[in-house]
């Protein structure tokens, strides 16, 4: 064997050793999170027990909270985080898109990169900045001119007349919503805007040459190529509503009771472990906040559960 030849042996057995090692790091990786997962679950569980045990099912069904009286109910909680996080997305979602649209679609090129930095901008301001401004500027705007045109033309409606009704007091579900939706607008409109940025130009010059409107070729071409990533995020914009703690808490008004209105004050999971957790009184009320912080990992996991579910499906209809 030449000189030549061994030193390219060992060149070679040198980079299968770092092969090796590049394949085990990347094992070692995913099992950590998987590890760091299972680990906050555990953790949880184990806080959560006596009140598991204590409370069992009715945990789930009462809204009553009263750490006084050794009390606690997750109903009221939930039903918050679930409203607020519902209509974040419902106001997010739409706009987003048609940010993302605009950017790749039809924005003037001197006008991509700078709209790209502002959104991107919007997405790094801290989460209690948004709740500052949506309690000192947002919510008296909000109460004093929006609420009340609200409840004048829509209180009376059959059905959903009733989310509009109450006192404008400018806090409460639907103002804590608006203002995650406007958190969350800057994430799913940049991962939409990327997403639709690796379309191939000769997928769409095609169809704008076979005489397709710009709409057409975003929904019939665009949106099926990316449908993965417009649908993370969604969920990213959905995992940021609902895990979001400050601004929530400035804004959704902190009281534990179920009302149709929007209007109305609420409580949400995350704001009532920021406003109770450091002075949780007793072992029971410590255990009912994990409780709380267990059900909200929950949550999390069905959503992002339900969303890879519907992924696969997608993926195999896309071949019929």
């Amino acid at each position: 064997m030449t000189n030549q030849q061994s030193a390219l042996m060992n060149k070679l057995a040198r980079q299968k050793r770092l092969d090796s090692a590049f394949v085990w790091t990347t094992k070692l990786s995913a099992l950590l999170v998987l590890l760091t997962l299972g680990g906050i679950m555990v953790s949880l569980v184990i806080g959560a027990l006596p009140s598991i045990r204590e409370f069992g099912f009715s945990f789930y069904t009462s809204s009553n909270w009263d750490p006084v009286a050794g009390e606690f109910g997750a109903l009221a909680p939930i039903y918050g985080t679930l409203v607020t996080s519902i209509i974040a997305v419902v106001i997010a979602v739409p706009v987003s898109f048609g940010i993302a649209v605009f950017l790749t679609e039809l924005c003037p090129n001197f006008l991509k990169k700078p709209l790209g930095i502002a959104i991107e901008l919007l997405a790094g301001i801290p989460s209690i900045i948004y709740g500052m401004w949506g309690l000192f500027v947002f919510a008296p705007w909000f109460g004093e001119t929006v609420q009340p045109w609200l409840i004048d033309n829509l209180a009376s409606l059959p059905i959903i007349g009733q989310m509009f009704v109450g006192a404008p007091i400018g806090i409460g579900l639907f103002t804590a919503g608006l203002v995650l939706a406007i958190m969350i607008i800057p994430f799913i409109a940049a991962t939409m805007r990327d997403v639709f940025m690796v379309v191939p130009d000769m997928l769409k010059e095609s169809a704008y040459g076979m005489g397709a409107t710009t709409w057409e070729v975003v929904t019939k071409v665009v949106l099926p190529y990316t449908k993965v990533g417009v649908v993370g995020g969604l969920i990213l914009g959905l995992g940021r509503a609902l895990g979001e703690t400050m601004a929530v808490t400035f804004l959704i008004g902190n009281t534990f009771n179920i009302n149709a209105s929007l209007f109305t004050s609420g409580v949400s999971i995350t704001s009532a472990l920021a406003n109770e957790f450091a002075e949780a009184s007793s072992e029971m009320h410590l255990s009912s906040l994990l409780h709380l912080g267990l059900i909200l990992f929950v949550i999390s996991f069905i959503v992002l559960s339900a969303s890879k579910l519907m992924l696969m499906k997608i993926d195999k209809q896309a071949g019929r």
